[in-house]
């Protein structure tokens, strides 16, 4: 956004109007100067109405620059002792079940967590948030940041299969806990959302358990997926289970031992309300600070000013005539 440090300058602009101009002396002779004819042609100000033109608009100019124009950027968060906030989403095969209905649409289980997880993080104005995608292995996709916004896209554009098909859930917690090392104190919360079990990576989901608790990271799992889903075989309609790959005794160790919660999400309702309960528990911090970048512009007015006297000077002053310079 374009502003002005001193606005109330803009009222100088008709200032020359209380200046009477003095009486200007009839020049002399002229010296001749090589080469300048071509110059002094271009530079047509031989006329009263373009020479006043061309001073109002140094004079304009010259106001403008004192004025000091800015640029103001977007807002930038500062970084406060708050809250730090790790998102772990699994992206394994099973996520791709078509079990839970979005919109009055039945929908795969990951359209459902994008969907609602993107709307719980863009929430989280205050706190830094993180996402970690886990499959064979877990990565992490965007690391500490107020730019929740970016951390939202980039849950939205994940897809499923894209760090494999099976389910590393140590293996993200591990990977959360050491990204925490590298941040200041504060309340360190991880939220695990996945539709399995641990059948991936290099590390126990119990132990990293463990060591999350030792750290002092609190961390709430969320069990994803339907109870009873129905679907077509030879014989008709069957209803099944699409759940029960599902170990929910181990998400809930893990959310024990940490002093986090467990939560089982088989709907969409289910899963809103869950992040409305972790908002309950993980109040957004609100001791935060913004500034926004400025960017100097008034030397491009002054500066054009300047170009727009040195012409003046030259034809004015020097240039009496095409190739004559008064003495």
């Amino acid at each position: 956004m374009l502003t002005l440090v001193f606005p109330w300058l803009l009222l100088l602009l008709p200032l020359p109007l209380l200046i009477k101009p003095a009486q200007r002396q009839t020049q002399g002779g002229f010296l001749h100067l090589p080469g300048s004819g071509d110059l002094t042609t271009k530079i047509n100000m031989s006329t009263p109405k373009a020479r006043n033109m061309l001073k109002w608009l140094m004079w304009a100019l010259l106001v403008l620059a004192v004025a000091r124009p800015q640029w103001l950027g977007e807002p930038i968060e500062l970084p406060t002792k708050g809250r730090d906030l790790m998102v772990a989403v699994d992206l394994s095969g099973s996520m791709q079940i078509e079990d839970m209905v979005l919109d009055n649409k039945t929908v795969d289980r990951f359209t459902l967590v994008q969907h609602v997880v993107s709307d719980f993080i863009e929430r989280r104005a205050g706190d830094r948030i993180g996402l970690i995608l886990f499959g064979d292995h877990a990565y992490l996709q965007s690391p500490m940041t107020l730019d929740r916004r970016s951390v939202a896209q980039y849950l939205r554009e994940a897809q499923i299969g894209l760090v494999g098909k099976q389910t590393a859930i140590g293996e993200s917690i591990a990977l959360a806990v050491k990204r925490f090392e590298n941040l200041e104190e504060s309340n360190r919360v991880l939220v695990l959302l996945t539709d399995g079990t641990n059948n991936a990576g290099n590390i126990a989901p119990d132990n990293a358990a463990a060591i999350a608790a030792e750290r002092k990271v609190t961390i709430y799992t969320i069990g994803v997926g339907a109870d009873v889903m129905e679907r077509r075989s030879f014989f008709g309609r069957d209803r099944v289970n699409p759940s029960m790959d599902l170990d929910e005794a181990q998400l809930q160790r893990i959310a024990n031992t940490t002093q986090g919660k467990y939560f089982r999400a088989r709907s969409s309702e289910d899963l809103a309300a869950i992040y409305q309960e972790i908002d309950k528990l993980e109040p957004v911090s609100r001791d935060t600070q913004s500034f926004r970048p400025k960017q100097e512009l008034f030397f491009y007015p002054l500066a054009l000013a300047l170009l727009l006297s040195l012409l003046a000077a030259l034809r004015e002053g020097g240039l009496g005539a095409p190739g004559r310079i008064a003495p």
